[in-house]
C-alpha cells in the first residue's frame, strides 16, 4: 500500500484549514474561519479521493486483498 499525491496534498490542506480556522477564531475573523472550513473540507475530499485511488490501484494488483 503506497501513498499518492492526492492523499498527501489533501491532508496538508486539511491541516492548514484547521490552523486557518483557529487563527480566524482567535482574531475574531469570520472570513478566515469560513476560508479555513472550506480548506478543511476541500482537503478532506481530496484525501478521500486519494485513498480511493490508492485502494483501487492496490486491489487491481491483488484482487484477493481485503479492503481497508
Amino acid at each position: 500500500m503506497g501513498i499518492n499525491k492526492d492523499q498527501v496534498q489533501g491532508r496538508v490542506k486539511e491541516a492548514a484549514g484547521k490552523v486557518q480556522q483557529a487563527i480566524g477564531k482567535a482574531t475574531d475573523s469570520t472570513t478566515q474561519q469560513v476560508k479555513g472550513i472550506a480548506n478543511t473540507v476541500g482537503g478532506t475530499v481530496q484525501a478521500a479521493y486519494g485513498d480511493l485511488k490508492q485502494n483501487t490501484k492496490d486491489n487491481a494488483k491483488d484482487p484477493e486483498r481485503k479492503p481497508g
